[in-house]
């Protein structure tokens, strides 16, 4: 057995990882390669980092500076057994196996535990050696922090190592993509008897969950020990045998940093699939209990497949597909909405990342939390991936996005350019050029990407999806005080609200006789409206508006909205983005306000919710999605019906009835407004603009186009 002693750091998954870049053309003569094969085998007497005397570790590796492999975290155990196989490709056997040890924390900055050099030129070749690493902290070289045992085998190659290259980043970009097999549904319900975290002794609790990368965190509820949520939240599970959903509760503070009031794992190898369990999992290092549902289910929603492989180019299969989402299936399975298939073409133009004047390109494909991949093409400015993807619809009022970037060795991947398209805007089967814009989708950047994309969904099931809470995104990252948009927000606002003031300036003005006809035919219209009012005429007024603004928009009368006012008050605020991000990093003045920073942020963000609400009943009755328009039609139509027919007493009464005896029928029921849930389909008008198409300009002006460049 051969030990070595460890000294510093590294993290990753199991796999094949291309260690050094393999977009260099390759001499004439094949150069040498090696592969490295390791086995992480097992952690002993490992440092212990958590107050209950234990940890929970886990494993990086780093070559040349690049991490190229982390481990699974073992909860719980200084002696972990981990028994997980790494297979690398390395250029150099300079470069040592840099091995570092972390324990895992949810939501806090996870331990170090020790790191360790594994010295590729001291291996012998073609020959398995059992390795011991002794873990080391460089600060306090003479604690003891464990050891770790791996088995190592370095063996040459030889050959076309581009083709070995290329095949590895595609196996490497397959396991990136994660093609999920199932779906882990949680409805955090309540909480009981938590720790009480303020001087008021009560507290404001609110949950964090992670499962791998994917988080969630749930609504505050202030000044309550006994907190009732019922929220749901769906993960994607990557895994058959499972995997762990780390859960953690915080009490808010404002203008200081929030209070942790304990933590809970749930194991969901031990649940079985297609069940609802109703688990109340008892909180550690903190007081109380959660009280959840926790539903596995099965699915195959996701795939990626070459452009010869093409599910719906297949006549009898596409028929097969719009068979299932024909109106006769309308009540079955009522959460598969429909499917989605892109064709990522090749793109032409891209901006130059690299010092070389070249790109190395690849494509992520988003559709609410489902996320795929394709491979990279190396030192190409107009690269070619002809890759179709494939996702289940679950709204049809998601927005696929579209997004380039440039890979990079040692950091994370430049940005080359993003679009995004609402599935309702979406001409089936139409290969279209795409311009692509900046970050914030408020201008262009260079280049354009071809993309031909099929919709097939279910107008009744999307209809009734429309009507339930949309679905949450993971965890991005925290927001930050903008002045640019804090200014946008607020003219939004007042846009909305000198709406509502000329409105009633104009009903005034038929109070005051400013004009003799106008006013007459006001007065007439409200004495008979008086006199013979009945309730059904309330939404049937609703239904004019929209009937008006139909014949307009037909007409050619388009007047859904200013979209060059809208435009230029977001270009104006890209321009400063960067250069305010830098200014407030460099001075560090808003860490030091913690209590100004959370005010400032919770009047951006309102404000954004009040422009953005007045925005999207606006453009509900003007015609923005016409899907939307139409089923607003059909509600407010059956609404007419309904209140014709029936006595409004009964309707009343029926309502209530539904709403005292909601919670009695259904003890779990997760609240909902029904209105609101549609409004959150609507875009508004910030989002009318970013999901709007550019048109090709074919000179493009050099200061415009610099203009409009992402930092």
């Amino acid at each position: 057995m051969l030990t070595l002693p460890l000294s510093t750091v590294g993290q990753s998954r199991t796999g094949f990882n291309v260690v050094d870049p393999c977009n260099a053309e390759p001499p004439p003569s094949s150069p040498a390669m090696y592969q490295l094969d390791i086995v992480l085998r097992k952690g002993n007497n490992l440092a212990i980092r958590d107050r209950t005397g234990t940890s929970d570790p886990y494993v990086k590796f780093k070559i040349a500076g690049k991490e190229v492999f982390r481990s699974k975290t073992i909860h719980k155990n200084l002696n972990p057994v981990w028994d997980e196989r790494a297979t690398l490709l390395v250029e150099s056997l300079r470069e040592p196996l840099y091995v570092k040890v972390f324990d895992y924390d949810f939501g806090l900055q996870d331990d170090f535990m020790g790191s360790a050099y594994l010295y590729l030129e001291s291996l012998e070749h073609q020959r398995t050696l059992e390795v011991t690493l002794d873990l080391k902290d460089p600060h306090y070289p003479d604690h003891n922090l464990g050891t770790l045992e791996l088995s190592v085998t370095l063996s040459p190659r030889e050959g076309d190592m581009r083709d070995a290259c290329q095949s590895m980043r595609l196996s490497d970009v397959h396991r990136k993509a994660q093609l999920w097999r199932g779906i882990v549904s949680i409805s955090l319900i309540e909480g009981r008897g938590l720790q009480p975290m303020d001087d008021n002794g009560r507290s404001d609790p609110y949950v964090k969950f992670r499962m791998g990368h994917q988080k969630y965190k749930s609504k505050t509820i202030p000044k309550s020990l006994n907190p009732q949520w019922r929220e749901q939240f769906d993960f994607h599970m990557y895994e058959e045998q499972g995997g762990y959903v780390d859960i953690t509760v915080w009490d808010k503070d404002a203008g200081k940093k929030d209070d942790f009031m304990g933590r809970c794992t749930i194991d969901l190898s031990l649940l079985s699939k297609e069940h609802t369990h109703k688990l109340e999992l008892p909180l550690e290092e903190g007081e109380g209990v959660l009280v959840m549902l926790v539903t596995l289910t099965a699915s195959a929603a996701v795939s990626i497949s070459d452009l010869s492989v093409n599910v719906l180019d297949d006549p009898h299969e596409r028929h097969q597909i719009k068979q299932r989402y024909s109106l006769w299936r309308s009540l079955h399975n009522l959460k598969d909405v429909g499917v989605v298939q892109v064709k990522v073409i090749r793109a032409e133009g891209l901006m130059a990342a690299d010092v070389t004047g070249k790109s190395d390109p690849f494509c992520i494909v988003e559709l609410s939390n489902d996320r795929l991949q394709t491979h990279t093409v190396y030192k190409n400015l107009n690269p070619e991936w002809n890759k179709v993807f494939t996702f289940n619809v679950k709204d049809i009022h998601s927005v696929l996005e579209v997004t380039v970037y440039d890979e990079d060795r040692d950091r994370s991947a430049d940005f080359l350019g993003k679009v995004a398209i609402p599935l309702l805007n979406i001409q089936n089967g139409e290969r279209k050029a795409y311009v692509l814009k900046s970050k914030e989708l408020t201008g262009p950047t260079k280049g354009v990407i071809f993309l031909e994309i099929d919709v097939i969904f279910n107008a009744v099931k999307a209809g009734l999806r429309t009507l339930i809470p949309i679905e949450q995104k993971y965890i991005e990252e925290e927001p930050r005080v903008s002045k640019q948009l804090l200014l946008r927000n607020f003219n939004r606002v007042r846009r909305c609200i000198m709406f509502l003031i000329n409105t009633g300036y104009y009903i005034n003005s038929c109070f005051e006789w400013e004009s003799t006809q106008r006013s007459i035919c006001a007065f007439v219209l409200f004495v008979v409206l008086v006199w013979n009012f009945e309730l059904y005429m309330i939404p049937l007024a609703l239904l004019l508006p929209l009937a008006w603004n139909y014949i307009l928009i037909t007409s050619g009368k388009d007047t859904r909205q200013d979209v060059q006012a809208m435009e230029d008050l977001m270009e104006d605020e890209d321009e400063d983005f960067d250069k305010d991000d830098r200014d407030s990093e460099r001075k560090g003045f808003m860490n030091k306000l913690y209590a100004i920073q959370d005010v400032c942020i919770s009047v951006q963000n309102a404000l954004d919710e009040v422009a953005s609400y007045g925005e999207r009943i606006k453009n509900t009755f003007n015609w923005t999605v016409p899907f939307l328009s139409w089923l607003i039609i059909v509600a407010l139509g059956m609404a007419t019906v309904i209140v014709y027919f029936i006595p409004l007493r009964y309707i009343v009464l029926a309502w209530g009835v539904n709403k005292f005896t909601k919670k009695l029928r259904d003890p779990y029921t997760i609240d909902n407004n029904e209105i609101l849930d549609f409004l959150s389909r609507v875009p508004s008008d910030v989002q009318v603009v970013q999901y709007r198409e550019l048109k090709l300009d074919p000179n493009p002006s050099p200061n415009k186009r610099k203009k409009n460049n992402p930092g």
